[in-house]
């Protein structure tokens, strides 16, 4: 049985697609983007999936298991962070942030069950359990220049920071660029989204929401870039995602020695395409390398006027060069454009 909140989404014409757990839709993909490159937008964050630490070992459990350093984290904070395979490759990416007592993760919601499982592995005799928070909270993206008035109309304070948070019944978590997440629980949903759209909010779908994303530079792990990367060729300790002054976790060891002893040789670059959206995960060539893939998609999403705009990992080698091809090395040369932040 559907929720209030989704029945809500399907009557405002939300279209959910069949082949991505969560991604939604309103109308066609490049007119969303073009909604969010020129005005404020609503999204249904759908394509996200929450999980709930709850006891008093929670916060040493996801000490003890995430990149970031879970005991700095503090009220009205929140967190990049990863869950990584023992060779140092991101299983999951999460924000991060304090609920009362208890700690909520976000992640690809399809990816969700499985991270669930996989941290409950551990809880073993911690006082500390790991469950799914979807039926108790839904999150609203948020993003545009109006998002400070929108939010002053429904009461609601705009975190001074991003990465930080505000409120409690309904939860304001700022983020990179001008975009806030609000979380409030599902039942709540239909009459805040409704409030949104009267404050003349244009709904978008999840390709407006990821192509923010990749303009800011932050990637999400899905299940197609799962145990993929070394948190580094994402970037990850570049946005915050990664303590190098913690203890030990899954994979510590790999990502600390490519951070002090090893060289780099694949790091993440925001590109341009021609074309439409490849698939995530897609393999890129490089006449220098030969036959050999020099890297991967890691998001895609329609451009605001045409062709595309990509998260990719590449060799830096290519990139310096200039001579980065999608699907083979007679396909087309990608044009890279800057990030929010300096790649070293």
């Amino acid at each position: 049985m559907q929720s209030p909140w989704l029945l809500h989404l399907d009557a405002a014409g939300a279209r959910f697609a069949e082949n991505e757990v969560g991604s939604l839709s309103f109308t066609e993909g490049r007119e969303e983007v073009q909604r969010a490159a020129s005005g404020t937008i609503a999204v249904p964050l759908t394509h996200l999936s929450l999980i709930r630490t709850t006891g008093e070992d929670a916060a040493s459990l996801l000490q003890n298991l995430l990149s970031n350093d879970v005991r700095k984290l503090q009220p009205h904070h929140a967190q990049r962070s990863s869950l990584n395979s023992p060779k140092g490759r991101m299983l999951a990416s999460f924000i991060l942030w304090r609920e009362a007592g208890d700690f909520i993760l976000q992640a690809s919601a399809d990816l969700a069950p499985a991270t669930i499982r996989k941290l409950s592995m551990y809880v073993l005799r911690s006082k500390a359990k790991i469950s799914g928070a979807d039926a108790e909270l839904a999150a609203i993206g948020l993003a545009g220049p109006a998002v400070a008035r929108v939010l002053d109309q429904l009461g609601l304070q705009l975190p001074p920071e991003p990465l930080q948070t505000s409120g409690e019944q309904i939860r304001v978590v700022r983020l990179e660029g001008p975009r806030v997440m609000l979380l409030t629980a599902p039942a709540n949903c239909p009459e805040l989204w409704n409030k949104i759209t009267a404050a003349g909010v244009q709904p978008a779908g999840t390709a407006a929401w990821r192509w923010l994303d990749i303009q800011q530079g932050v990637p999400l792990i899905t299940s197609a870039t799962q145990d993929e990367f070394v948190a580094q060729m994402l970037n990850f300790e570049l946005i915050g995602g990664v303590s190098f002054q913690k203890g030990c976790y899954p994979g510590q060891e790999i990502i600390a020695r490519m951070q002090y002893l090893g060289k780099l040789k694949k790091r993440m670059f925001r590109a341009h395409s021609a074309g439409e959206p490849p698939q995530v995960g897609a393999d890129l060539y490089s006449a220098g390398f030969g036959e050999q893939s020099v890297g991967k998609v890691v998001m895609a999403a329609p451009a605001p006027e045409q062709g595309c705009d990509l998260l990719v990992v590449v060799q830096t080698a290519s990139r310096e060069q200039n001579d980065v091809r999608l699907g083979s090395l007679e396909g087309e040369r990608l044009r890279f454009e800057s990030l929010p932040y300096p790649v070293g």
